[in-house]
């Protein structure tokens, strides 16, 4: 017998859930589809994620593993070699002295995030999270029943950028503070955090007991020498620093979906145990690729670092010709994050409306920066440079003709 039911026990879902916030980068992507099944030539800077294909020795390793039928189960800590590889990269590269054991290969980078936020934050726990930030570390710290306690990032203009606002930061420490997130290079911004900086912030961690959930996701995206300094190289990083990272960025490998997360021993045992009860195990053909990415050669790496470089001195120069665009050489990562709030005030729009209706007159897609919690990102648009140097110049020059239209609308009224 059916009968109708007014309030479903499958409506019953935790509040929580109702509360969090998609990531609306992936929401400006489906219009963007939309818009090209309906015939329109869109320009999307909107997309996180390069635009180079997977590189050739990285696919045809996953095609080996696959024609060796390696495709079963796989140790939930994932394959030795692969975890071999990872130390050795970390170690080489920082100097650190990671062992095998204290790696745990995840499924991507958000599932090393999420993990190690569900391990350690309690309810009622409070995590400090530099704003603007990218999602999963402000929404999974809420479904968890922890707070994310947000700080702004300190904008300090054009030929500046971003920093951490180290005081602000210390004063937001109350009682109930368990941890801080740090993501750099970062992601909306593109800034990379001076070295005076996280040194800082690991002498919050001392001095208050807190973890630092590290993510290095964009490590190699790094245009200036010298600027970057990764948490591995603080010799007393296992008491306080659980490190994020993973081969969607470095290496064009998104839909493979391979991170990983370091930490002591002991805690990697931990967190083993309740990857298993998460996911079993990272995909086996993803590993196998990853140890090509790791142990071949890294020249289409560099080739592309130098190519998105030259892809963000375009698009910089392109955007300070955009009138109410302040905007800032990013340093890392591949962003850029101007600053469009004198622009907005000019033209009577929020930042939503701004975006939108790039997208609905000029199809051009950008991100609002309200996209990245908490609030600060209501005065900034994020562009992502994962596209072509032709297409970057013709994306701004609409850009340019949607904001001058605007000005003179507005001064006509």
């Amino acid at each position: 017998m059916v009968c109708n039911v007014s309030n479903p026990p499958t409506l019953g879902l935790k509040e929580c859930i109702k509360d969090l916030l998609g990531e609306r980068g992936f929401a400006y992507i489906a219009k963007a589809k939309e818009l090209r099944a309906a015939g329109k030539d869109v320009i999307s800077f909107g997309v996180g994620q390069p635009d180079i294909p997977t590189f050739d020795h990285i696919v045809e390793e996953g095609i080996r593993a696959l024609r060796e039928r390696f495709t079963g189960y796989t140790e939930t800590q994932g394959i030795r070699e692969l975890r071999v590889a990872i130390a050795e990269y970390l170690n080489e590269r920082y100097g650190s002295d990671v062992r095998e054991d204290e790696v745990l290969v995840t499924i991507g980078t958000k599932g090393a995030a999420f993990l190690a936020l569900a391990a350690y934050l309690r309810t009622g726990d409070e995590v400090i999270v530099p704003e603007p930030t990218y999602p999963v570390y402000s929404e999974a710290p809420k479904f968890i029943g922890a707070k994310p306690v947000y700080v702004p990032l300190r904008w300090e203009g054009e030929d500046r950028g971003f920093s951490l606002d180290i005081e602000e930061i210390e004063k937001a420490v109350s009682s109930k503070t368990k941890a801080l997130v740090v993501n750099n290079p970062h992601n909306p911004t593109g800034a990379i955090f001076k070295p005076a900086e996280l040194e800082a912030l690991m002498e919050l961690a001392r001095k208050h007991n807190l973890v630092i959930f590290v993510d290095e996701i964009y490590d190699n995206f790094v245009y200036e020498k010298g600027m970057f300094k990764s948490f591995m190289e603080f010799p007393d990083w296992r008491d306080y620093v659980i490190y994020l990272n993973g081969f969607s960025k470095t290496f064009s490998m998104t839909g493979w979906r391979i991170g990983y997360l370091v930490a002591r021993s002991d805690v990697i045992r931990n967190l083993t145990k309740l990857a298993v009860n998460v996911w079993s195990c990272p995909p086996s053909i993803a590993q196998r690729a990853a140890i090509a990415a790791l142990k071949g050669s890294w020249e289409p790496v560099r080739n592309m670092i130098n190519l998105f470089r030259e892809r963000r001195d375009i698009m910089v120069t392109e955007l300070r010709k955009v009138p109410g665009f302040e905007v800032w050489k990013s340093a890392g990562a591949f962003y850029v994050f101007p600053r469009v709030k004198k622009l907005l005030d000019n033209i009577g729009m929020n930042v939503e409306e701004f975006v939108d209706y790039l997208i609905d007159t000029k199809y051009v897609v950008t991100l609002p920066g309200t996209a990245f919690p908490d609030t600060t990102g209501k005065d900034y648009v994020r562009f992502s440079f994962c596209i072509s140097k032709d297409r970057i110049v013709e994306g701004v020059r609409r850009i340019k003709d949607a904001v001058e239209d605007l000005l003179s609308s507005k001064s006509k009224r």
